[in-house]
């Protein structure tokens, strides 16, 4: 009778155990690597432009070249089948847009300023998902490349 007994807890054990699993699944929540795996990217790359970034006097009194690439999560879907470019995410717009901004910005940091491309993308294109790579070339001797890549969300920026 002890035995029968055990072997029926036992089994109850590993049924809970087994439910227990099944809700933790259901209830985890995707990696940021599993929400963007089933989105399309539209990407932009050596978009380049020239504005006063830098702490130094002399970066306050020139333009210095930065080199941006983008990778915009969107859905293409509905462009794919209707073939309409008001249907999709129109680079030249973003291009434009963010060339503009750039060449008319003076931070400082090289931080603040890929924030706020960030920013412009998510917030002005209805994007959800963007990686920037802000590339400022020769800021540094010996070394010909010097940047900063950012991911954000939409969600990121929801209060502003």
């Amino acid at each position: 009778m002890n035995n029968r007994g055990g072997r029926k807890s036992d089994r109850a054990a590993i049924a809970v155990k087994d439910n227990q699993r099944q809700v933790q699944a259901a209830i985890r929540l995707p990696l940021p690597s599993e929400l963007t795996a089933t989105m399309d990217t539209i990407f932009l790359t050596g978009l380049t432009a020239e504005c006063i970034i830098g702490i130094w006097d002399w970066e306050r009194k020139i333009k210095q070249k930065v080199v941006i690439d983008l990778e915009m999560g969107t859905d293409i879907r509905k462009a794919a089948a209707s073939d309409h470019i008001d249907d999709t995410l129109d680079y030249k717009k973003v291009s434009k847009r963010l060339l503009q901004f750039v060449s008319e910005s003076e931070f400082q940091l090289v931080e603040t300023l890929i924030d706020r491309i960030a920013q412009i993308i998510l917030t002005e294109f209805n994007v959800p998902v963007v990686k920037v790579r802000l590339n400022k070339q020769g800021a540094l001797r010996g070394s010909r490349d010097v940047g900063i890549v950012i991911e954000r969300r939409r969600e990121d920026y929801a209060a502003s």
